[in-house]
């Protein structure tokens, strides 16, 4: 199996049993020595050296020294360099964003849950891009409860196992849209878990916001912002993960609306480049509550300027990526040095509100100690703004959480999710969205 096959694999493993097959299939193959031709370091000792940007400097040079100045001149200013040099800039909510709340409450799941199903409609074409919302709320629930928000690489229908499920589409390997049941499938996640913590559920299907290959923006919501006679975005314009972020903002949109839901308790959940798209949403949406980001590696929660696993230039190859990110991510591929972004600030941007990176021991090409190095320098932040990093700077082992406002857990094995880690999310969605059973 290649590589590229493999990860993709891996981060479409929501669903739990195929995470578990994926991490033992990680641990035993070794990562791979070059990737779309370009050479990939496992070595500490030719990570080099590097100098992070302080995120508690204002571009002007003065510090940042309380609150106001982060909320009011810091935090805007990496917001802006994000945009304009990685995910680029994304629109605002549509005006003519409609919901049709199709499933208004239905028990499902031997009476555990109440479900709602809602297609979320970006604009008065009812033809164009639309995205289906699945909901489940615990049936107990006697008020608005806390809801974890599922970006899924497979349809609603194949996320849950519940017969009531409208009948998905995804996108098919010929680049058109086929029955759920007739592509790929990725398993299935139990949340039966989260609604006996008295946590509700949500999914959507990140092909319904805009396709994930080179060539898709006829397809997807980006097209619908195109100017007049122009193909593809601007530079510093939103790539695929910026587009996926913005749905997300759209499924919180609706959430804001359900009575069931106690909107200011929102957590949004992702793996591989969907722990990239929720690192950005959470950072540019500050109505989400709370991030668990899982294997988000480089563009993510692992730092760039460490020269270890994938790196920039890999992720925007002409053969890979590119599509994902802004144009302009592309300009400090081969010095990223110059790169005005990096992962610690992007992970100080979601501050001061938890985040809890999750990863495997052994995915190498996603720099688990990448992702803690970031964490550890994105603590300042937190601190200021006070909350509780990670409080230590040195690395646990897997197995080992840290369950503090901005949390770490890295689990033994690869790419992905095992039953321990979920066990792990609930804990840390219970302690800090103070949900109770």
């Amino acid at each position: 199996m290649s590589f590229k096959y493999c990860c993709l694999c891996a981060s479409l493993a929501t669903a739990l049993v195929l995470s578990i097959c994926v991490a033992s299939q990680q641990t035993q193959n070794a990562p791979p020595k070059e990737v779309a031709g370009i050479p990939v370091n496992y070595d500490e000792t030719k990570v080099g050296t590097y100098t992070l940007p302080d995120p508690l400097l204002l571009a002007n040079g003065k510090p940042v020294r309380d609150a106001k100045t982060w909320s009011q001149k810091r935090r805007p200013e990496l917001v802006r360099l994000f945009e304009e040099n990685q995910f680029g800039r994304s629109p605002g909510r549509p005006a003519d964003m409609s919901f049709d709340v199709f499933d208004k409450g239905t028990p499902a799941l031997d009476g555990k849950a109440l479900r709602r199903q809602v297609t979320a409609y970006f604009s008065k074409d009812k033809s164009g891009p639309k995205m289906d919302l699945l909901v489940y709320l615990p049936a107990a629930a006697r008020k608005p409860v806390p809801v974890l928000l599922n970006l899924g690489f497979g349809a609603n229908s194949s996320t849950i196992d519940d017969p009531g499920i409208k009948a998905g589409e995804v996108w098919g390997r010929d680049k058109k849209k086929v029955p759920a049941s007739q592509g790929r499938s990725f398993g299935r996640i139990n949340i039966a878990p989260l609604l006996e913590a008295g946590i509700g559920f949500a999914t959507v299907y990140y092909g319904d916001i805009d396709p994930d290959f080179e060539g898709g923006i006829p397809n997807g919501v980006r097209a619908l912002y195109l100017k007049p006679g122009q193909t593809q975005p601007a530079a510093d314009e939103w790539g695929a993960i910026g587009a996926w972020a913005w749905g997300l903002s759209r499924a919180v949109d609706y959430l804001e609306t359900d009575k069931g839901v106690d909107a200011k308790r929102v957590a949004i959940f992702g793996i591989s480049r969907l722990g990239k798209t929720v690192l950005w949403a959470g950072a540019h949406d500050p109505r989400i509550a709370l991030v668990i980001a899982s294997c988000s590696g480089e563009g993510g929660a692992a730092l760039s300027r460490r020269n270890y696993g994938e790196t920039v230039k890999h992720l925007v190859a002409p053969t890979r990526y590119p599509y994902q990110f802004a144009g302009n991510y592309q300009k400090y591929a081969d010095d990223l040095s110059k790169q005005p972004e990096e992962a610690h600030l992007l992970i100080s941007l979601i501050a001061p509100r938890p985040l809890l990176l999750q990863t495997g021991d052994t995915d190498f090409w996603s720099d688990p100690k990448g992702e803690f190095l970031a964490a550890v320098a994105a603590e300042p932040v937190y601190r200021l703004l006070g909350q509780k990093g990670l409080g230590t700077d040195q690395m646990p082992a897997a197995g080992q959480p840290i369950m503090n406002t901005l949390g770490y857990y890295m689990h033994a094995g690869g790419h992905g999710t095992i039953p321990s880690d979920w066990e792990q999310f609930i804990k840390f969605l219970q302690m800090h969205l103070r949900s109770t059973t």
